[in-house]
């Protein structure tokens, strides 16, 4: 039997994860069934649940997925940034099955104490490189120093939130960059007033 390289089972896990995504995106956690995991994969059980313990950690690993990507971008560009390529992203069928796995985490969050647990730390990810994002920001003398950074970063969170959940309810996406600009300006330092 030939062996497989680590490259392609990296590919392969990354393929399901994918499908993944799609599936809970379209049929909620409980509705994606191990068969309709199959479907969406094109692969047996057996192949998905090599690379996943189980349907729970397949979900958890979607999320993180997720998770680890938004922390790349808020990190580099901040949590606004993360906001307009959503929005410029969101007629996308990927992004899609992304804003359904945002509503899947956060109605099990809600309903699955083991899960919230085992989320806690991808959420304080999200947290820290927001927080650590606006400390510089603020450090180059690009951010308002009236307000706690505390409650910036709650501010950014819940304009993020209310994007996702907005956009994950299927309203158009119009134009919503004015938003976002006001947003962003919310956060910036004013120009002294002569």
């Amino acid at each position: 039997m030939p062996r497989v390289s680590q490259d392609q089972l990296d590919a392969r896990r990354q393929e399901i994860l994918a499908a993944a995504r799609g599936c809970f995106a379209r049929h909620g956690y409980e509705g994606a069934t191990v068969r309709r995991l199959e479907e969406a994969t094109g692969l047996s059980r057996g192949a998905i649940f090599h690379h996943f313990r189980d349907k729970d950690s397949l979900f958890l690993a979607v999320a993180e997925d997720d998770a680890a990507t938004m922390v790349e971008t808020v990190a580099r560009n901040g949590l606004v940034q993360v906001m307009r390529e959503l929005l410029e992203s969101a007629t996308s069928p990927d992004t899609a099955g992304w804003l359904g796995s945002q509503l899947e985490v956060s109605r099990r969050l809600r309903t699955d104490p083991a899960f919230a647990r085992r989320w806690a730390e991808r959420a304080a990810a999200v947290a820290d490189a927001t927080r650590e994002r606006l400390v510089r920001q603020r450090e180059a003398g690009v951010l308002r120093d009236d307000v706690p950074i505390d409650v910036l970063a709650q501010f950014l969170e819940l304009a993020y939130d209310g994007l996702v959940l907005h956009l994950a309810m299927g309203r158009p996406a119009g134009d919503l960059d004015p938003v976002l600009d006001l947003v962003e300006e919310a956060v910036r330092r004013r120009a002294p007033q002569d």
